[in-house]
């Protein structure tokens, strides 16, 4: 088969120079882990960083992983991060289709270009993948390599079922450039002659990413370091069509403990996950960024970053070579100060689906239990079970109201209700303003401290030890006639 030229030289025609520009290119095979967003995060901060452009690809040449509407959960984890990208499958861009099965006759062509150009070889030897994948296969026996390119073309228009494999250089070395690993040098002895294009016509993983970010004009790869091992294949693949080599970024795993990987099927948290277990996206995306980076110069000591002050400060030199530990402690301490740092406003948007859970009397005012939890909760899923007290007084003994800080014992906790449900009765309004003055004004009438008559208001009105809020505030949300209503039930436990 002849190859059009000029197809390739539009082809070339295409590609944006002058630019940085970077890409996520995940394969949609459900959730996002957080080693793919923390790949997604570095790799859009360098294009925001440097001005350039961020594109994302769908990696989809591996039928067989694929999920349904596991694209979908990757528009919506991006957009729920704030990662938004320049060109991609719904927008488009200058260098589409972004969705690698759509470039599928791409593949073919520069496969066959590879060939012409003496870096790749038809291969008709019978193997099974699942024999390749378990790295058996051995290069130094395959027949194929030493076929005449007459030879090999006559069995493919025969039709015989073929794979192309690259052909790596049976002598001397590759050397490759790593941002954060520096120069690597890797014997091309114990390399293998790699499947580029299957049977089935679609290319492998390892050879459509290279087309299409030659294609993309991608400058900047990033990509976990377990890839390491096959960046010297890529180099030669990317010198075998005389391209110029992208900066790679490979980042080290994030871990569980110093043994091992985080992994959902050992149960380590999605992003999803983490959204479900009470975490705030903005929380996740500023932890997940400092897994294995840290910030320069004046910015060294922050822990806490806004996205668009992550792209201002964001370095690749930043980017450690050790395994970063995914700690949930800390990650629940970024999400305590996310939390405390909201709008009253944003914070009951975030915090009434909780709320409810616990609150479901409309009579009780879910801005003002809001008030009272954004400086109580760490995790929006804590707040129901601190709120059950609510809907219905629970069951509770009278050694609640003994509590030696506040010098109360159920003697004194009877004499202060008996005293405190009166002057509730009597309050003109029932205002967190009023109920306040009233109470201290009644304790300083009784000589005591103040906690020595709200720790008996406060379990009597609540039934529990740990509320998220006081006395007054309790009181207030309550109402009048449910206050009092529980304080004489608890000064009948007390009688």
């Amino acid at each position: 088969m002849t190859l059009d030229n000029d197809w390739f030289d539009q082809m070339e025609a295409r590609i944006p120079k002058g630019e940085v520009r970077t890409r996520f290119a995940p394969s949609p095979t459900g959730y996002m882990h957080v080693g793919n967003l923390r790949t997604a995060l570095y790799t859009w901060l360098i294009a925001r960083h440097e001005g350039g452009k961020f594109l994302l690809r769908i990696e989809d040449t591996d039928q067989g992983r694929l999920v349904a509407d596991a694209v979908d959960v990757i528009y919506k984890t991006l957009r729920k991060c704030g990662l938004d990208w320049d060109e991609g499958p719904d927008i488009g861009g200058p260098v589409g289709p972004y969705v690698q099965t759509e470039r599928r006759d791409f593949y073919g062509r520069y496969a066959r270009l590879l060939v012409e150009k003496g870096h790749a070889y038809y291969c008709f030897c019978e193997k099974t993948e699942s024999e390749e994948d378990s790295g058996a296969f051995d290069r130094g026996d395959d027949p194929c390599r030493a076929l005449s390119p007459e030879e090999a073309q006559a069995k493919v228009d025969a039709g015989v079922p073929y794979v192309i494999r690259q052909k790596i250089p049976r002598e001397g070395s590759t050397t490759f450039h790593d941002v954060v690993f520096g120069d690597i040098t890797v014997d091309n002895a114990t390399l293998d002659d790699q499947i580029l294009m299957k049977s089935d016509g679609l290319p492998t993983y390892n050879f459509a990413n290279v087309i299409d970010d030659h294609l993309m004009g991608i400058t900047h790869v990033v990509r976990g370091s377990e890839y390491l091992s096959s960046a010297p294949k890529y180099d030669l693949l990317y010198q075998g069509f005389g391209w110029e080599i992208p900066a790679y970024i490979h980042c080290s795993p994030v871990m569980r403990d110093q043994h091992n990987k985080m992994s959902k099927r050992k149960g380590d948290p999605s992003y999803e996950d983490l959204l479900a277990m009470g975490y705030l996206s903005e929380a996740v995306v500023n932890y997940v960024t400092l897994l294995g980076w840290s910030p320069k110069g004046e910015d060294s000591e922050r822990e806490f970053f806004t996205l668009p002050e992550l792209a201002k400060a964001f370095d690749v030199a930043g980017i450690s070579k050790s395994p970063a530990i995914f700690d949930i402690e800390k990650l629940t301490y970024f999400n305590a100060h996310y939390l405390r740092s909201m709008t009253p406003e944003a914070f009951h948007e975030a915090a009434l689906p909780y709320i409810r859970q616990g609150v479901s009397d409309p009579a009780y005012s879910t801005r003002a239990i809001a008030a009272l939890l954004q400086a109580r909760c760490e995790r929006l899923t804590d707040i129901p079970e601190k709120l059950d007290f609510f809907d219905a007084l629970p069951e509770y003994g009278v050694e609640l109201f003994t509590n030696k800080k506040s010098k109360c014992t159920p003697e004194v906790s009877k004499a202060m209700l008996e005293a405190a449900i009166p002057a509730l009765e009597a309050l003109p309004e029932w205002t967190g303003e009023a109920i306040h003055d009233g109470l201290i004004a009644l304790a300083a009438s009784l000589e005591v401290k103040n906690a020595t008559l709200m720790w008996p208001v406060r379990i009597a009105a609540a039934g529990k030890a740990v509320t998220p809020g006081g006395a007054v505030e309790l009181c207030q949300i309550l109402g009048r006639d449910e206050t009092l209503r529980r304080l004489k039930l608890g000064l009948e436990k007390l009688a």
